[in-house]
């Protein structure tokens, strides 16, 4: 066979029936033959938006994500999204085919050394160093993406798929994890047999590794608040009683208090990253005197960011069975405290429930401020948190949706409830713009069946917009929920806070989203008043599902902001120089 045939069957052998990428003469050889092969390539706009799209998809189905370019500038536009998928997990395999092996370091057209771009942000880098080899390198940067939980690359000299080869072509290896060591996990039992107040953090890993149900089960035998960690928060079901929100930046207040209680806490599937356990609301809540059982796939993250006791490097469900079946019928201490615990839990998400609800505006000087300038000059915008309050009234049933990096975006985390995994999609500790939009895309691609809704601010739906057209020319409809508040909200809100108001760069004068969005062939709804939120969600949602159409709501916001986004690196300026002294 050639090294295109070899190349395209293992893809078929690993399953994979779509691709996300931009066509281009470094790989036309194989690009010819996909379609017989069952594979679809789907064009996008820019191949940022195909790498988020690879990485939407793998998240919903949990199989590989797969993006592809053109050698150099349409490589080089992924680093973005493939550091994205990184700190999300994600197995995507980004196939970065290169200059031929005869021009390299000869400076030709679009030539590039594509390995290091992205040596940051790939769990394995495999380079076909012969035509014979090509099948071997797919095969082994599928297995290393899945076994290892995140992206990798499959680097290729463009002549390299050209010629005749004799090649075997692999099947999948299936890396099976365990429940973790066996003294790890009776130590663990130990310490949970005497806790009085154990809480849960349900993180990532219980979502990846299928393992809502495990969880569940645990947290029942245990009595435990289940807290999800941060933009996890379809890592357990939030009609569960014990189901307490999510932790980290705007999160659920009672998550919040009831973890600072805890005396032992299990960190199921979780790195506990840094900002998802930061100081939130005024309230500094992670449990210092606690004791921290730590299960993660990857050794590497036990014990990395928080003093543990107990580490086990295992996959988060088996773990939760292994603990379950040690704990089914020991004398537990938390039994004593049942009652009281649940009563607890439900007195915390109440009163949180009941503070959203009454939550309508910011209340801090400078929203008061921009809500009464508006009220006069521009008339009457919506409160942020009113309108994601109706949204979550308004959101269906079985809905994927995504949230860009942004202020408003942000608060959603209070307000984003999910029922089944897979469900909730986030740039994570990245934190790129432009995001959501391909990202849910690619969600969408990968479970047609199911309603797809991103939410963006103005300022990252300009950098994404464009994919539109790409639902609009393959018949992909999702739904995109746009805030329109004419402002870089989250940087913005550090000049008012540290920076006596001067603002530098953060206004952004938009045309209407809505109509870009008709020119594109997609439709588009204005909101402007509150009580037609959910009424627009719900439209836009029924001409996704029923008519296939792809729909921009624009929602018209005021400026007021939430807290800020990096209060932990900030710190009031003193300046040296005499002419910047006023400017303390």
């Amino acid at each position: 066979m050639t090294p295109s045939e070899a190349f395209v069957e293992t893809l078929v052998s690993y399953g994979v029936t779509e691709m996300f990428g931009i066509m281009g003469s470094a790989f036309m050889d194989a690009m010819d033959i996909f379609a017989p092969a069952g594979i679809r390539l789907i064009p996008v706009v820019h191949e940022q938006g195909a790498a988020h799209m690879a990485d939407g998809y793998a998240r919903v189905s949990g199989r590989h994500g797969v993006v592809i370019g053109q050698n150099g500038p349409g490589i080089s536009n992924c680093v973005t999204a493939i550091a994205a998928a990184y700190w999300a997990h994600t197995p995507v395999v980004i196939v970065t085919p290169e200059a031929g092996t005869m021009g390299i370091g000869l400076g030709g057209f679009q030539e590039a050394n594509q390995l290091p771009m992205f040596q940051e942000f790939t769990k394995y880098q495999g380079h076909v160093t012969h035509p014979a080899r090509m099948a071997e390198y797919t095969a082994r940067c599928f297995d290393r993406a899945l076994s290892e939980m995140g992206p990798t690359q499959l680097n290729i000299p463009r002549d390299y798929f050209y010629g005749e080869i004799k090649a075997e072509i692999p099947q999948p290896r299936v890396l099976e994890r365990g429940a973790g060591g066996e003294q790890s996990l009776d130590e663990a039992a130990r310490l949970l047999a005497s806790a009085r107040f154990p809480v849960i953090i349900s993180g990532g890993g219980v979502v990846m590794g299928d393992a809502v149900e495990e969880c569940k089960a645990l947290a029942e035998r245990l009595g435990a608040p289940v807290v999800n960690s941060y933009l996890h928060n379809d890592s357990f079901p939030a009609s569960h009683p014990l189901w307490c929100g999510p932790l980290g930046y705007q999160g659920s207040k009672a998550a919040m208090k009831l973890i600072s209680q805890a005396d032992v806490v299990i960190a199921l599937g979780t790195r506990l990253g840094p900002f998802g356990t930061l100081p939130q609301h005024g309230m500094d809540y992670w449990p210092k005197e606690a004791k921290i059982i730590q299960i993660d796939a990857d050794s590497k993250m036990l014990g990395l960011v928080k003093k543990i006791t107990v580490g086990i490097c295992g996959d988060a469900g088996a773990a939760a069975s292994a603990l379950l079946a040690r704990l089914e019928k020991a004398e537990l201490a938390s039994d004593a405290t049942r009652e009281e615990r649940a009563g607890r839990i439900k007195a915390e998400k109440d009163a949180w429930e009941q503070e959203l609800t009454e939550w309508t505006h910011e209340k801090d000087a400078f929203s008061l401020d921009m809500i009464d300038e508006q009220s006069k000059e521009e008339g009457s915008y919506l409160h942020p948190r009113q309108v994601l309050r109706e949204l979550e009234k308004a959101m269906p049933d079985d809905a994927m949706v995504s949230t860009d990096i942004g202020n408003i975006n942000s608060v959603a985390n209070s307000y984003l409830r999910f029922e089944k995994p897979r469900s909730f999609f986030a740039p994570m500790s990245w934190g790129n713009c432009g995001y959501a939009l391909p990202t849910i895309i690619g969600a969408k691609v990968a479970a047609p069946e199911r309603p797809a809704i991103a939410y963006a601010g103005d300022g990252a739906w300009g950098m994404s917009m464009s994919e539109i057209m790409t639902c609009v020319r393959h018949d992909i409809p999702v739904t995109a929920v746009v805030f329109h508040n004419r402002q870089w909200g989250a940087e913005k809100k550090n000049q008012v806070d540290f920076y006596n108001r001067r603002f530098v760069a953060g206004e952004l004068d938009n045309q209407s989203f809505a109509g870009i969005a008709q020119a594109m062939g997609a439709q588009g709804i204005v909101v402007d008043k509150l009580e037609d939120v959910g009424p627009a969600l719900r439209k836009a949602v029924e001409a996704q599902m029923n008519e296939g159409k792809t729909t921009v709501v624009e929602i018209m916001c005021t400026r007021e902001l939430g807290d800020p986004f990096r209060r932990d690196a900030l710190s009031r300026p003193v300046r040296l120089l005499e002419k910047y002294k006023d400017f303390t």
